[in-house]
């Protein structure tokens, strides 16, 4: 067998091309497979197209990446033909069949890429594969975007909803997930009630429908909610607890700041405590529980936010949501007469406490339905991670490109 006859099995081009010269290029270190069609493409062409397609003409060589070869780059190069069909005499270039997506690459060599790309920056991976970075993102768009258009949510009746800051400032998308399938659904700029409705127009593109949403997961937004309400018309809103509870802390972490101002005194005692608050009791180091020991003998008003907020969190455990709503109840009543007795040092957290008396329909649906967002939550951290190892994306199509690669559960390579 000739390397020809070798190479041209390896790379399964079948009866329709053979490999006619497989040879090193000493200058450039390259190794060139140089391909031609047989006449078994015609008949090929000709079931293909349902019509006689004849052979017109040939353009220029082309080449396309492939996989090394010994270590080598490997680089196929053919005069790809031109078909005419018989029907209506239409001229077109033959599609090779190890032609990837971008038109630069074989599909192998995609493939390989693709695979480099999840695990590193892609500027990162082009450097790994001698390939600059807009042809690695060029690449990239083009499966991702064939990937999603082939997507299904016919099936989707749980989602959830969340910002994620784009850059520094107030640049935000809205990232819509499948909270059952665990899979990013769409992504938008801005956080405002508009995004909703290309929420719904996204579903309606992909065989989905608004009102076939049973439950949606967000956070209080006034805006999220008309949003909701206009383009879910049958979707009852859940409010997650990750948000219910990251009121309260926010609220303990502004009462500190504000007691601090506020009193002299107490700002040596609320000095270089910030994360202190932030952490559950289990999870202090030792200097912090002794800090706490400290204060006990003179509580200051963080430390009695900080026990709300505690308390507020506990009620998570509860399993029988009729019990949740007294201790909601209870909870709003304490913080109230905790506010009347304190005075304006614990507004932020009588602020949270009206807060939820006003969604409290919506926080109990945690109980009637379990749902969370803790997937959202998760999503969040792990594209930081992505945007701080390819430092920051160029455009809101990078990022919403690269969202839908790592967690929109594609089917790569998409040919």
């Amino acid at each position: 067998m000739t390397p020809e006859e070798t190479f041209g099995q390896l790379t399964g081009l079948g009866k329709a091309w053979r490999v006619v010269e497989a040879r090193l290029e000493a200058s450039s270190s390259t190794f060139l497979l140089k391909v031609e069609e047989t006449p078994h493409l015609w008949p090929e062409e000709s079931t293909r197209a349902g019509t006689p397609v004849t052979c017109h003409d040939h353009v220029e060589p082309m080449q396309w990446r492939h996989l090394n070869v010994f270590n080598k780059e490997c680089v196929i190069v053919c005069a790809l033909p031109r078909g005419r069909r018989g029907d209506d005499g239409k001229v077109y270039r033959v599609t090779p069949p190890w032609e990837g997506r971008s038109k630069h690459f074989t599909q192998e060599f995609e493939a390989f890429a693709l695979t480099l790309m999840r695990e590193m920056p892609v500027k990162r991976a082009g450097e790994i594969l001698g390939e600059s970075d807009s042809r690695m993102w060029r690449m990239l768009f083009a499966h991702v975007k064939a990937a999603y258009e082939r997507l299904s949510f016919d099936n989707v009746v749980w989602v959830g909803a969340d910002e994620m800051n784009r850059r520094k400032g107030h640049n935000y998308l809205t990232v819509f997930a499948d909270l059952l399938a665990k899979r990013v659904l769409f992504a938008t700029p801005g956080k405002d009630a508009s995004v909703w409705e290309a929420f719904a127009g996204e579903l309606q593109r992909h065989n989905g429908h608004p009102k076939a949403i049973r439950y949606a997961a967000i956070d209080m937004s006034a805006a999220y909610i008309k949003g909701v309400s206009d383009n879910l018309g049958n979707a009852q809103v859940v409010y997650d607890k990750f948000h219910v509870i990251q009121y309260g802390v926010e609220a303990c972490d502004q009462i500190r700041k504000i007691e601090s101002r506020a009193d002299a005194g107490k700002r040596d005692q609320l000095e270089r405590t910030r994360w202190m608050w932030l952490k559950n009791r289990e999870n202090w180091t030792p200097k912090e529980a002794l800090k706490w020991e400290s204060m006990s003998l003179e509580r200051c008003v963080t430390g009695m936010a900080y026990e709300m907020r505690l308390v507020l969190q506990g009620i998570y455990q509860w399993k029988d949501v009729g019990e949740a709503r007294k201790l909601f109840g209870n909870w709003c009543a304490w913080v109230q007469a905790m506010r009347e007795r304190t005075g304006e040092l614990l507004e932020p957290m009588a602020r949270a406490a009206r807060m939820i008396e006003g969604h409290l329909e919506g926080i109990l649906a945690h109980w009637t339905q379990g749902l969370t967002t803790a997937f959202m939550e998760g999503l969040n951290s792990l594209f930081s991670a992505v945007k701080r190892k390819a430092r920051g994306y160029r455009s809101v199509e990078y990022m919403t490109t690269m969202l839908y690669f790592v967690a929109g559960k594609l089917t790569l390579p998409c040919y």
